[in-house]
């Protein structure tokens, strides 16, 4: 019997079965969250705030992890492998024959994790610095990372390394402090998936059908259908089963995993669907906390987070300048998931970075791709390397500071002149003229961008600048146990630096005056 919406209003007066299955239908009408301090409107969102945690943590860590992971061929695998020319296609047929007979489905078993130590991740990750964790929940692909009710099938538990990734990452976080977050990719899945529906145009399988076409398997795949003009990622003609679909998994990773940061890939999605997964996880938050929200929610457009709502979030980018409200970059090392044999940022690249982004109000999260045994491989061990020896010497000046009157100045300035997602490829490494300040009380910092070998010279601080500076009454340099000269004048603050540097990449100092 097909439910219509008719029939089901029609049967209200029949048996008890009748009763259960109208009330069914009524529940697919749309989504329903327990009651709490916000609904699941705009209106009701705007009075949300960013909490302090988030702004005085500044760093986080991402692991961008899941079956795609189990190629090492990089991103968007599962989607690529099957558009006929693509590098990735080319390395599927190489390495597992052709798609219509080993589809992503088959390579999902291959992901083993068998080196999955998350302890020991995040024990590298604590010492590196990072407050937050941030574990992949679930991506494009359609597949979760954890004992999902709403897709019992094709999940971590069931599937691959049969754990519960999210789960385990969560507990070794907690352990040692951290805050804990999840990322989803889903809503997007629907139109993106639709590539495993075709078949090859030309050579030796010419005309036969990907696995995606076979219909006992669309509960990974989805349904075959055409994908709008705007292109995959868009949210246009997407039916309501999807949008209810993603509404009951993600709600279903909140109720489970109550985690501190929900980062999702992009928007906020199907408007009051979206909007209910927001205000459901501030909501369960409120419960925890004696009625305070301390959970963040991300979006990728800026009109969400303009007024409440929620943390604006930018891939590969970063704002123009210091930004009103708290915000956050997310980038990688390297491609989000891992590629075999590429070339990472390196250690200084990651730490312009980190103080770029922590002057203008901005903290950054950070993906360290893992491989398909689960374990950092040895280059990403040595730029997590680099970037503990630096934070032991400097995280003072991050944590918990606050933008100054300028978030800094010097060449390094232009890359960014812009602002907005996407724009990391025209840096260059900052050097010793790039200046970025933050502040903690009553001390500001000034970080130097390079090693400045004789002489730092800070012109912001100049004694009757623009800044308004004031008197500078001590200068201390982070990592160096003895008094630094300095002087001021109207020309800018300098101060002379040691025969060693206390630190690889960015110097930080530390001043106090008027």
């Amino acid at each position: 019997m097909i439910l219509t919406r008719r029939n089901a209003i029609g049967l209200l007066a029949g048996s008890t079965p009748a009763l259960k299955l109208t009330k069914a239908f009524a529940a697919q009408e749309g989504p329903e969250i327990p009651a709490g301090p916000f609904k699941g409107t705009r209106d009701s969102l705007q009075a949300y705030k960013v909490p302090e945690w988030f702004r005085d943590a500044k760093f986080g860590i991402w692991a961008h992890w899941g079956p795609q992971s189990a190629a090492e061929a990089g991103d968007w695998y599962a989607r690529n492998m099957y558009i006929e020319g693509n590098r990735q296609y080319k390395y599927h047929l190489e390495h597992y024959g052709p798609q219509s007979k080993f589809g992503f489905k088959d390579v999902i078993p291959t992901w083993k994790g068998d080196k999955f130590d998350p302890e020991r991740l995040m024990d590298l990750y604590k010492k590196a610095g990072a407050k937050y964790f941030v574990s992949m929940g679930v991506h494009h692909d359609n597949f979760d990372l954890w004992n999902s009710k709403f897709q019992p099938k094709w999940n971590a538990v069931n599937m691959g390394l049969k754990k519960d990734v999210v789960g385990l990452f969560k507990k070794a976080a907690l352990k040692r402090g951290l805050k804990f977050g999840v990322s989803e990719h889903l809503a997007v899945s629907y139109h993106w998936f639709q590539t495993s529906h075709g078949a090859d145009k030309d050579g030796p399988n010419r005309g036969v059908p990907y696995d995606g076409r076979d219909s006992s398997y669309w509960d990974l795949y989805h349904e075959a259908h055409e994908v709008p003009k705007e292109g995959p990622w868009s949210p246009v003609n997407v039916p309501a089963k999807w949008k209810r679909r993603y509404f009951d998994r993600i709600k279903d990773l909140v109720d489970n995993y109550d985690p501190d940061l929900l980062y999702t890939d992009g928007q906020i999605f199907f408007e009051e669907y979206g909007l209910s997964v927001v205000a459901h996880l501030y909501n369960q938050s409120a419960k925890k906390n004696k009625g305070r929200v301390e959970a963040v929610y991300t979006s990728k457009r800026r009109e969400d987070s303009e007024v409440g709502t929620c943390l604006l979030d930018l891939e590969r980018g970063i704002v123009e300048k210091i930004w009103p409200n708290p915000w956050q970059t997310d980038t990688c090392i390297g491609q989000w998931h891992y590629n075999k044999g590429i070339q990472y940022k390196t250690a200084k690249r990651v730490v312009d970075m980190l103080v770029d982004i922590v002057s203008r109000n901005g903290n950054l999260l950070l993906n360290f791709p893992l491989p398909n045994s689960g374990m950092l491989d040895d280059d990403e061990l040595k730029v997590l390397d680099g970037i503990t020896q630096w934070m032991a010497v400097n995280s003072e000046a991050i944590y918990g500071t606050r933008p100054w009157k300028i978030f800094g100045e010097g060449p390094g300035t232009a890359a960014s002149a812009s602002g907005g997602g996407f724009n990391e490829s025209k840096r260059k490494d900052l050097t010793a003229h790039d200046l970025r300040f933050t502040t903690k009380g009553n001390t500001l910092y000034a970080f130097v961008m390079g090693w400045p070998e004789k002489e730092a010279v800070v012109k912001p601080l100049a004694l009757n600048g623009p800044q308004n500076a004031g008197q500078i009454k001590n200068v201390q340099l982070l990592g160096f146990k003895g008094k630094v000269k300095f002087t001021q004048d109207n020309a800018a603050l300098k101060v002379e630096m040691p025969a060693q540097k206390p630190c690889d990449h960015a110097i930080v100092l530390k001043i106090a005056g008027a």
